[in-house]
């Protein structure tokens, strides 16, 4: 006679998966991924570095043929070799902060900006992500611009009356200066995309406010325009990497703070539409 013996069956387990932890490193990392994979931040980083060089060389090139001559204009007489050499800073400031604000407000245009909030549901760490990353990657280009728009425009100039070297008292500070303020420069623009969460309102916005509203200023009355004009964005902004200072314009470490400020009222507007509003 034979006996069934019954084993009971261990019930099948399925190991667990790990949950998923939302840290700002792997924000971080997730924001740096998705800013070089766009075509767009290799061809406008590029465009960036090469207008603050190009232009650099040029104007150096130009003072040099000009020197000694005539017809030459008396303020362009009075150029050193750092205000030659970052020349290009108005043109490269132009293609990092629109690239700032592709990199906010095209994801909105995509509709990316749904799964980026879902990844991540606190908000915010988004937003300072997205400025961090972006800033920092802009800082190093525009320094690293800067350096070499100096290191070929000084060459080119020299044994003219504009010849300085790094050893020159300030140069340092004005090439760091340069490309700090680039780098704030495309933390606005990222700030500009998330605040009005489209890319021809934060190119329009961020034009005016370096470009247009400084030409409009200089239209008041002059006891105006020196109240007014040291502390515009664009103009406390030269104050940072400007070698010599007028008495209307603001020391480097005042336009620093000044144009601090400025970024912090753009990220924090950013910050309180991100929170408040529906993506």
């Amino acid at each position: 006679m034979s006996t069934l013996t019954a084993t009971a069956e261990e019930p099948r387990t399925t190991p667990a998966r790990p949950a998923y932890r939302v840290t700002g490193r792997r924000v971080l990392a997730s924001e740096w991924a998705k800013l070089w994979s766009l075509r767009s931040t290799w061809i406008t980083l590029g465009l960036g570095l090469l207008f603050l060089v190009a232009f650099g060389l040029i104007a150096a090139s130009r003072y040099k043929s000009e020197i000694g001559s005539s017809h030459m204009d008396r303020d362009f007489a009075a150029s050193t070799a750092v205000s030659l050499s970052l020349f290009g800073t108005n043109f490269a400031q132009l293609a990092l902060g629109v690239l700032g604000v592709l990199v906010t407000a095209g994801e909105y245009s995509t509709g990316m900006i749904r799964s980026t909030l879902a990844a991540v549901p606190r908000r915010l760490p988004v937003l300072w992500s997205k400025a961090a990353v972006f800033g920092l990657v802009a800082l190093v280009v525009g320094t690293l611009g800067a350096f070499v728009a100096f290191g070929f425009g000084s060459g080119i100039v020299s044994g003219t009356p504009a010849a300085m070297s790094l050893s020159h008292a300030g140069v340092l500070r004005s090439l760091l200066g340069a490309g700090l303020y680039l780098g704030l420069v495309g933390v606005i623009g990222a700030a500009l995309g998330a605040l009005l969460r489209s890319v021809a309102g934060g190119i329009s916005v961020l034009v005016a406010a370096l470009m247009l509203i400084p030409g409009l200023v200089s239209l008041l009355p002059s006891s105006w325009q020196n109240d007014i004009s040291p502390y515009l964005p664009s103009n406390a902004g030269e104050s940072m990497f400007a070698l010599t200072h007028d008495s209307t314009a603001l020391s480097p470490g005042a336009g620093l703070l000044v144009f601090v400020c400025w970024t912090a009222l753009a990220l924090g507007g950013a910050a309180y539409r991100l929170a408040r509003t529906d993506a």
